[in-house]
């Protein structure tokens, strides 16, 4: 035999066979690898049906497991017969002799190479493409359960008056038939043209005919199938034109058929069906008459006309017919998108009432009475106050509150009451010593819950708590305080064995406790642990003693987990809120139901319209659904997911909704019925924030009912960035009790103000009524500001406070020193016809590492005040104080216009000793020396008043007339001790 290396002929080295020993311990490894990859397989299936069952829910599961398998193997089994059938027909075509040309020569060594592995390579091939295929279709299982279970809307689209269904449940579904369709031809065409070009059906650079009837006829057929497909895609097109996004002026987002659509690409869509037709015929025809010259002359004709009609046609009108009078042409269209998205996103109801923005009355004290009954003001501010909250009732380190408070509402005395609540949480990073054991086996739950009245503060500006201390006591009654599930648990436990729990910890030391409720999976199987040993990559749960009998794993522990994972076809709220019902605490989830095909609906990213300030500056609120581009949207389920057991319960809140009875259907026996929801449930539920942020981002330019006034956009508004911090995000939407001009008692609401585009004056004020379980739940008022006038909006708000000389020199002595000064919610409330502002204002001094309330900020009608509790602020804004009412003002620092007055001047130097004094002591966390300055600063600032007083009374040096509410602002601020809130 020649040397085919190229090189010298030399000695040959001979490699040996590896001895027996080797090869059996290579196979030995080959098989435990196999098994190992079989095993961390069988493990994550193995586990998620275990914690399925454990919840209850593993219909969810199978149901899931069994539709993405048939989905797998019915379309991998089409994909892999059509493509493995034209290679088998392609081969089988082939003609019996091969030109010898250098081609072909070529071509026989790779014929020959191939020959004796024809059918493995045919089943390798096809079993790759329908993998591929299978795996694709196998993502589409919400697709076919909606198709296959979709329920009728009831309303017809306006153009070609379909049910609602059609687009959002049956159009998806044929569009990925389509899709299937063309990747199994496309893949085919080239499949059998590889093989008529191996075996010599098809040439290239060969002399005679560049390919065979046989192979003519084969590929004609499968272009045919193509374009036949592409007849279908036209016509499916002409349906698609009423779920279709376009850029339209404003609207960056508009969907549905505008003048351009209905008279030219939907004409031309039906020319295009056509063609694509008679095309596909003529491909066809190939069988029998054996040439390409009809089917390439009319699939140019395809193309061709494509590219005009489909293109150059809408074009020109487009130019020439709708933008020389677009308002004229579009308006039919846009009324039709007005109605659609209005209904779509449920603000079809809503109420526009023109509202002044200047107050009726003249005498302002009159208004003063009609504050608390037109709202019950929180100055406590839940995204503010989480800090106080750790501080005062953390108890322990490894306890923590969120970076977000929640506002609900409880009884008190009879009457409901706006409370900051918040569940003290584990906290991993706070234990004193971090090991497997600890963080897993002894450190595995929170305890207890924290809640405060929104409406008050102390005397020392922290929050009046109305269930505190560890274990909690309060006005919340008994209830099991122990939390496993929260917000904060993120990872997993091992409960219930052995290993006793930290429970919590008193004077009298640590007490521990065991798990006694029945959540989780047992661990008591050794397959199981081996399973959660190889899913967690924690070879210790397969082999510690601290696991036994009646030791259960808990993991998925917060409630957004877990919610998404019984309900994989709901949109989660980003804020999950905890509340005490039935002596157990429940997590709250509000869950949505979606589509993108509701004809003529405006699309939205949820993403987008649900970020606001807090998402911008706190991990802990999230934002919903990121990337999610809907155009309906429902809040159709309300979700419990109960603190100690992790039980998850979803009630059907929108009965008439038909994307969720589309999944009722689905999934049955997943979704409780709406009247299984108790009575101390329903007092708790609310209008979910982030659905009224899609409704309001809506709402800035869908608020109007006729094209003319949209289409010219004079009537555009934009959510305002929130003045109160520098993240340039939108304001959030603040929950409050509050009365809108039309209602006659206070509801509990959630409320955001809009301004014009581009400005920063206010243009309206929106309120929905958020109490569950009333006749109004749901009702959006929109106070329409006037256009003619300016109103203040809450960016001018702002400037007006920190613009005033007095109260920017009192901010600017509150932040003294090590001091912080952070402000709260802007609450803006309707009352006579104006727009009352309240501010709380905190401050995070010396030493203090949390915020305590200073001062309240609070303007009407022009008139501003800063001062230590609402109440006095509202006096001195309504003017209805007296001269000798109002306590001192330990915060306003303006120069004393007095100054020349030694005593006052004395005073002054007196009281600036004693509030630097109580920084130090602050610093230090010298208590008593703190409080000997507090008591001294309160003295100096009272013979400040008084010599200012006996000054202005006998017209001393620098007196003057004294007018009600007059009072020394010469006084230092900040200081931690202000006068009792309200």
């Amino acid at each position: 035999m020649p040397d085919r290396g190229g090189g010298p002929s030399g000695p040959r080295i001979r490699v040996g066979r590896p001895s027996r020993r080797v090869r059996t311990l290579l196979m030995t490894l080959g098989v435990l690898a196999v098994l190992g990859m079989a095993f961390t397989m069988f493990a994550g299936f193995w586990t998620d049906w275990l914690w399925y069952r454990s919840v209850n829910y593993s219909s969810v599961f199978t149901t899931t497991l069994w539709t993405k398998i048939g989905l797998f193997f019915v379309f991998g089994v089409l994909m892999a017969l059509a493509v493995g059938f034209n290679i088998w027909l392609a081969h089988r075509l082939r003609p019996p002799l091969s030109a010898m040309s250098m081609e072909q020569q070529n071509l026989d060594r790779y014929r020959m190479g191939i020959a004796p592995y024809k059918k493995w390579l045919l089943f390798g091939i096809t079993a790759l493409v329908g993998l591929i295929a299978g795996a694709s279709a196998s993502g589409q299982w919400r697709t076919w359960l909606m198709w296959v279970n979709g329920v009728p809307f009831g309303q017809k689209d306006p153009q070609f008056k379909l049910d609602v269904s059609f687009y959002a449940f049956d159009l998806p579904w044929y569009r990925f038939l389509l899709g299937f369709g063309f990747a199994a031809a496309i893949v085919s065409v080239i499949a059998a043209a590889l093989t008529h070009y191996l075996y010599g059906g098809l040439r290239v650079t060969s002399p005679g005919a560049r390919a065979t009837a046989a192979a003519t006829g084969h590929l004609s057929v499968l272009i045919g199938v193509f374009v036949a497909l592409k007849a279908v895609a036209y016509w499916l097109d002409r349906y698609g034109l009423a779920v279709k996004s376009s850029d339209f002026r404003a609207t960056d987002n508009w969907t549905g058929l505008r003048y351009v659509d209905a008279n030219a690409y939907l004409p031309a869509k039906t020319i295009l069906f056509c063609i694509a037709v008679i095309c596909a015929l003529l491909f066809f025809a190939t069988i029998w008459r054996r040439t390409w010259q009809l089917p390439v002359i009319g699939f140019g004709l395809m193309v061709l006309s494509a590219i005009l009609i489909g293109g150059l046609y809408p074009a020109i009108v487009q130019k020439f017919q709708v933008q020389p009078n677009e308002q004229a042409k579009e308006a039919p269209y846009v009324e039709k998108n007005l109605e659609a998205t209005r209904q779509a996103y449920g603000i079809d109801g809503t109420k526009v009432t023109d509202y002044s923005g200047t107050s009726k009355t003249a005498d302002k004290s009159t208004l003063r009475d009609d504050v608390s009954s037109t709202a019950s003001i929180r100055i406590m501010d839940p995204n503010i106050v989480s800090p106080t909250f750790q501080q005062l009732q953390q108890i322990r380190n490894y306890y923590a509150f969120p970076d977000n408070l929640d506002v609900d509402r409880y009884a008190k005395d009879g009457k409901d009451q706006d409370t900051v609540i918040g569940l003290r949480e584990l906290n991993l990073a706070g234990i004193p010593k971090k090991n497997w054991i600890n963080n897993h086996f002894r450190y595995t739950h929170g305890y207890g819950v924290v809640a405060a009245e929104g409406t008050s503060a102390d005397a020392q500006g922290r929050p009046n708590f109305t269930e505190s201390d560890l274990p909690s006591e309060g006005d919340l009654g008994t209830y099991e305080q122990r939390v496993y599930y929260g917000e904060k648990t993120t990872t997993y436990s091992i409960v219930g064995g052995p290993q006793k729990e930290i429970d919590y910890s008193d004077d009298n030391g640590e007490k521990t406790t065991s798990y006694k409720g029945d959540s989780g999976v047992n661990l008591s199987n050794p397959v199981n642990r081996a399973a959660y040993a190889v899913a967690f990559g924690e070879p210790q749960i397969l082999y510690s003693g601290a696991i036994g009998d009646g030791s259960r794993i808990l993991y998925n522990r917060t409630p957004k987990e877990r919610v998404e994972a019984v309900a994989p076809w709901l949109t989660i709220d980003g804020d999950a809120y905890p509340a005490v019902v039935n002596h157990r605490i429940q997590w709250i989830v509000d869950a949505y139901t979606t589509t993108n095909g509701y004809p003529y609906s405006s699309r939205t990213t949820l993403g987008d319209t649900t970020a606001d300030s807090l998402t911008a500056t706190n991990d802990n609120r999230a934002v919903v659904a990121q990337q999610n581009q809907v155009n309906y949207i429902r809040n159709s389920v309300k979700a419990t997911v109960d603190a100690y057991t992790g039980e998850v319960k979803l009630y059907q809140w929108d009965t008439k909704d038909p994307v969720l009875k589309t999944w009722m259907k689905a999934f049955p026996d997943t979704v409780e019925p709406k009247s299984d929801i108790s009575k101390e449930l329903m007092d708790h539920l609310r209008y979910p924030q982030d659905l009224f942020k899609v409704q309001r981002e809506l709402l800035t330019r869908y608020h109007v009912k006729d094209a003319t006034t949209f289409l010219s956009g004079s009537e555009v508004w934009q959510v305002p960035d929130d003045p109160t911090n520098r993240s340039g995000s939108a304001v959030p939407p603040y929950y409050l009790s509050m009365k809108m001009p039309d209602q006659k008692a206070q509801a509990f609401s959630l409320t955001t103000t809009l301004t014009p585009n581009g400005r920063d004056n206010l243009s309206a004020f929106i309120a929905v009524d958020a109490e569950a379980g009333t006749s109004d739940y749901g009702k959006i008022r929109i106070l329409k500001l006037p256009t003619n006038t300016t109103v203040n909006g809450p960016k001018q708000v702002q400037s007006q406070f920190n613009s005033q000389e007095d109260i920017a020199e009192s901010i600017r002595l509150l932040r003294g020193g090590d001091s912080e000064v952070e402000y709260g919610n802007l609450l803006t409330v309707p009352l006579d016809g104006g727009l009352l502002y309240v501010e709380p204002v905190y401050v995070r001094g010396g030493g203090l590492k949390y915020p305590l309330l200073r001062k309240v900020l609070v303007t009407y009608g022009g008139q501003t005040a800063f001062e230590n509790t609402l109440d006095e602020a509202l006096n001195k804004v309504f003017g209805a104080d007296g001269p000798t009412t109002e306590p001192p003002d330990e915060g306003d620092t303006t120069p004393p216009p007095t100054s020349d007055n030694p005593t006052v001047q004395q005073a002054l130097e007196d009281a600036q000793k004693a509030f630097d004094a109580g920084q130090e002591a602050l610093k230090k966390n010298d208590w008593e020396a703190y409080g000997k300055a507090q008591k001294d600063l309160e003295d100096a600032l009272r013979k400040a008043e008084d010599a200012q007083s006996e000054a202005s009374r006998t017209g001393g040096a620098g007196g003057g007339e004294s007018k009600p509410g007059d009072k020394p602002s010469g006084s230092p601020s900040g200081s931690p001790s202000p006068k009792p809130s309200s």
